[in-house]
């Protein structure tokens, strides 16, 4: 390396950043957002904040598997290390093809993201990367490998290294700084190495075999065995503390051929296809789920209309109520949880906010109500891709082993979004109507977004290969699978058309022929491995893609949904069987009037006495009824239909409960002398008034619910005596937002805030780098030296402003210190236009704009030097 292009070598993060160009500097701000949260003042600034550990922490774990395991290798190689060196670390002594080819890609992902800088004859990790993941007794490098021989010996007597010099036949030195130096030269040279292993007995290798892929520390005893102290004496364990030994890093690397890794992974493993079905039935699959879906979620609603379950005290359900909830909507669990969330999420139910609180639709819900069927799949579809409310974690345990409730706080999960999306994303990589092997899937989602952590990795180290399915992005992705086919997404768990246009995913060609010939069906019929293909979208959306990726969904999915009927097949057991989806008005009215008895295909509908004084209740007449079944009812009304209605309106309304508290009027007082008679009206609190009025110690509703329990069929009426309608939707909360999803981290900045940031950042590092004239003592104005960093320039009122005139004859550039008005001091570069009325108005290179300033907020002002770039 010349003596030019060692002084052209950058000495820093910040001079490494500074040569960089726009296009460079704003894919690091892309890849890093939190490093313009706020926009850093200059480059100094910028790489001191990329150097933080929190950020660096965060740059991490947003690695890929092959790259982190490069910053990894990095750690524990000599700072600078050559890209050889790195080399040698992932490839061995073989030097792996593929880690030679795909190492090229991880080191400019590094080096990009500002985790690694310097030539390729000096890559540095920054320090704050090299401190997280360099090897320690109290964290373990994710590499299994000890510290070197040096750090190892770094207290250890002269005496005893020169001890191990002579064991391994190295001559004495006379200090111990050469003898540690000589000692690593020998562990490092391989076929020496070979030659000092094969003196020891077949115990101490066996010993060595089992450090050297980590942990590399093991205890002894006071007294060690012989093949111990034979591995002692030459120095290939030494002692760390008492009774504990770590085997050093150089002999660690020779006994595994120079490799870094146990199993470099440069290749991400592939989304393995587990059964292929024709993209048609697919489509009609997740169609099916789609309508299921959207009646769910109606039949959710309208358990919930006249108001829901209470809030507990800490939000949320409780496990009763969610219980309950599961059993009105003949679901497990966990599934009714998912669904509750969901319709929270998409604002069609919350709190009503009222003294006694409880959860209830929203007016939302109405408008959603009134959109087409594929709209409103799309809003749930839309509403659950990017939620950070996860309703798998219900049932569990929060940071304080309280139980996690579903409406409840500390139900979000700032990576669910993106989990969810890249899950969907690798099914489209698929071949169409593929669904995947699921371990598979897990194992790239896992090399996409490995886990840190010295456990974690130290367990990988022990069983390599072993799938870890107990973290929170596999989870997530295991939920995503499940709710992408319970919302329609999928069908027979492969991307659905429309759930590819949700994403944002190009729609997959067709090719006629296969279509004609049909593809093989069913999860025996395993399809070829896909190794390379890219997923068509990797970076998030934004709101205004998302819309329309949504808008497309929904275009698509709209001719998959069969046309809507208009009529029943009414049956003589008192049933109404719907071949298909109904006519929203058809379907609620007949939700009022019949209790559902079985869903599926076709749904079956039962009438009741209940359910037809339901319909009594909501204001409908008996001619009503008997007009509404026969418009709609493609086979005659049946006579046992007809006499059930009849016979329940004869006696709807005959009795009249009202607010005494309540009471009962009726006609007919031989029908209250009926219920004076029965015993089990006695926990009403009964008694007469008049020949046709009873009163009650219950309230209204308590009453009501009494007297048809007995088998009477009362109805509730107003103060004015007239008969109060019971309508299912009578409760609605006031407006209410949608929850918000937390953002995982600070948001991705776009196009014209990163060219503003990057504008801002090299004007700062202008002003703050610009060499300035020497002073009158010798020094750059204004700060020692004029580094970066410096105090802002002095100079009178007087000085200050001949200066500035002077500037605006010359054209000449300045430099300036500033205090703004809320007291926040910066320096900047301007070329003065004109000077008056107590202020000067020039060109800012800091601001890349004209700008005018009051003179009495200039702290000083420098002349800028000749040579200044």
């Amino acid at each position: 390396m010349s003596t030019e292009e060692k002084s052209a070598a950058p000495r820093s993060l910040a001079e490494a950043l500074r040569v960089r160009d726009d296009v460079s500097l704003a894919a690091l701000l892309r890849s890093r957002p939190d490093l313009i949260t706020p926009v850093p003042t200059d480059l100094t600034q910028l790489a001191a904040r990329a150097g933080t550990r929190a950020s660096v922490v965060r740059a991490l774990e947003r690695l890929d598997r092959f790259t982190l395991q490069t910053a990894e290798a990095l750690a524990v190689a000599p700072d600078p290390a050559s890209y050889g060196e790195l080399l040698a670390l992932m490839g061995g002594d073989e030097e792996d093809p593929a880690v030679a080819a795909a190492l090229p890609r991880a080191a400019a992902l590094l080096r990009e993201q500002a985790l690694v800088w310097g030539a390729d004859d000096q890559l540095r990790l920054v320090r704050t990367a090299r401190e997280l993941l360099a090897p320690s007794p109290q964290h373990p490098s994710p590499t299994g490998l000890g510290p070197t021989v040096r750090e190892a010996t770094a207290g250890m007597s002269p005496g005893r290294i020169q001890e191990i010099l002579g064991a391994v036949g190295l001559p004495s030195t006379h200090d111990s700084v050469s003898a540690v130096s000589a000692l690593a030269a020998l562990f490092s040279d391989r076929r020496r190495m070979s030659a000092l292993l094969a003196e020891l007995p077949e115990e101490s290798r066996e010993v060595l075999d089992r450090l050297v892929w980590g942990p590399p520390y093991g205890q002894v005893t006071h007294d060690p065995a012989a093949h111990l102290r034979a591995l002692l004496g030459r120095g290939l364990l030494l002692p760390t503390a008492p009774g504990t030994v770590v085997l050093p890093r150089e002999v660690a690397l020779h006994l595994r051929a120079g490799r870094a890794h146990r199993v470099p992974e440069p290749v991400p493993p592939p989304v393995e296809a587990a059964a292929t079905h024709r993209p048609q039935v697919v489509d009609a699959t997740a169609a099916g789920q789609a309508l299921a879906a959207l009646a769910t979620v109606d039949e959710l609603l309208k358990e919930w209309d006249e108001g829901g379950p209470s809030v507990l005290r800490a939000g949320g359900l409780s496990v009763r109520d969610l219980k309950r909830t599961a059993v009105a909507l003949d679901l497990p669990e966990p599934v009714a949880a998912f669904w509750v969330e969901l319709a929270y999420g998409a604002g069609l139910i919350a709190s009503d906010g009222e003294a006694e609180e409880r959860y209830a639709a929203t007016p939302a819900y109405d408008e959603w109500r009134e959109l087409p069927p594929a709209e409103r799949w799309a809003r749930l579809a839309g509403t659950w891709l990017t939620a950070t409310r996860t309703p798998g974690v219900v049932g569990g345990r929060d940071a304080k082993d309280r139980t996690l409730s579903a409406l409840g706080p500390n139900l979000d999960r700032s990576a669910a979004p993106e989990v969810r999306h890249r899950v969907l994303a690798l099914l489209a990589g698929l071949p169409e109507g593929a669904s995947p092997v699921e371990e598979s899937l897990l194992a790239r989602l896992r090399w996409e977004r490995p886990l840190r952590g010295p456990q974690r990795e130290q367990r990988e180290q022990r069983e390599p290969g072993k799938a870890r399915d107990d973290d929170l992005r596999s989870r997530i992705a295991r939920w995503t699978l499940s709710e992408a086919e319970l919302l329609g997404v999928t069908g027979r768990g492969a991307l659905a058309a429309p759930g590819r246009a949700l994403i944002g995913a190009p729609e997959a060609p067709r090719p006629a022929a296969a279509e004609e010939a049909g593809e093989p069906e069913g999860p025996g019929d395993k399809l070829p491995v896909h190794h390379h293909r890219t997923p068509p979208v990797t970076a998030p959306p934004t709101p205004a893609e998302r819309a329309a990726a949504t808008a497309r969904a929904a275009r698509l999915l709209a001719p998959l949904f069969p046309e809507p009927l208009d009529h029943v097949l009414l049956q003589a057991d008192l049933t109404a069987v719907a071949p298909g989806p109904l006519e929203r008005e058809l379907a609620d009215v007949l939700g009022v009037l019949a209790d559902v008895e079985s869903k599926g295909g076709a749904t079956v509908y039962r009438f009741t006495p209940g359910s037809v004084r339901r319909a009594l209740d909501a204001g409908r007449s008996a001619a009503d009824l008997h007009a509404f079944l026969a418009r709609h009812s493609r086979t005659p009304v049946p006579q046992p239909l007809t006499y059930l209605i009849d016979d329940v309106a004869r006696r709807h309304g005959r009795l009249r409960v009202g607010a005494a508290s309540a009471y009962v009027r009726c006609d007919d007082d031989a029908t209250l002398d009926e219920i004076l008679a029965d015993k089990r009206a006695a926990g009403l609190g009964l008694r007469r008034l008049a020949p046709t009025v009873l009163a009650a110690q219950a309230d209204p509703a308590a009453l009501l619910d009494g007297l048809r329990a007995i088998g009477f069929a009362p109805a509730a009426e107003s103060a004015a005596g007239d008969v109060l309608i019971a309508r299912a939707d009578s409760h609605r909360t006031p407006p209410r937002a949608a929850p918000e999803p937390v953002p995982d981290g600070p948001p991705a900045p776009d196009d014209t805030l990163l060219a503003a940031a990057v504008r801002a950042v090299r004007a700062g590092d202008l002003a703050s780098t610009t060499p300035r004239k020497p002073g009158p003592g010798g020094e750059e104005s204004g700060g020692e030296g004029g580094a970066p960093g410096g105090s802002l320039p002095r100079t009178g009122a007087a000085e200050t402003l001949a200066t500035m005139q002077a500037a605006v004859l010359t054209g000449e550039a300045l430099w300036i210190g500033y205090v703004n008005a809320e007291g926040s001091a910066s320096q900047r570069v301007i070329a003065p236009i004109r000077v008056e009325g107590g202020f000067v108005t020039a060109y800012d290179h800091t601001a890349d704009e004209v700008r005018t300033y009051p003179l009495h907020r200039i702290t000083g002002v420098a002349e800028l030097a000749d040579d200044a770039g």
